[in-house]
């Protein structure tokens, strides 16, 4: 068993993928019609398997869940990154609004931003890799 797909679900998919691959730095591996939405899958340039989907929130539950989730101030997802204050100032540069600034945290050093879609994400570099 093996982790090929993980869901996102953002209120806009077009604004979404600009975000994600505009500056986040993601690539799109598909994007076709499905139904009145899109499946549009990403992945990083720096390889591994794992696709990103970003899903309509259209379904309530969904749209619960992200809306209580961003209300609380919790990140839908991580993303590990080489160097955390590095990627925290690209960012910022780039005009992502963090929530929470590079702290660390027992084994990892972690940010939080908003993805402008609904969701927090979270970055981190685990302690020890270079910092």
């Amino acid at each position: 068993m093996r982790i090929k797909l993980s869901s996102i679900h953002v209120d806009d998919q077009d604004k979404a993928r600009r975000f994600y691959t505009e500056v986040l730095g993601f690539e799109v591996s598909v994007d076709v019609p499905a139904g009145e939405y899109r499946w549009i899958a990403l992945r990083s340039p720096e390889g591994g398997g794992a696709e990103l989907v970003l899903e309509p929130d259209a379904h309530p539950a969904a749209r619960a869940y992200t809306q209580a989730l961003l209300r609380d101030g919790i990140p839908i997802t991580g993303f590990e990154v080489d160097d955390v204050d590095a990627e925290f100032t690209r960012l910022t540069e780039a005009g992502v609004v963090f929530t929470q600034q590079p702290t660390t945290m027992g084994p990892v050093r972690i940010a939080v931003f908003s993805d402008t879609c609904g969701n927090l994400l979270q970055i981190y570099q685990p302690v020890g890799a270079d910092g």
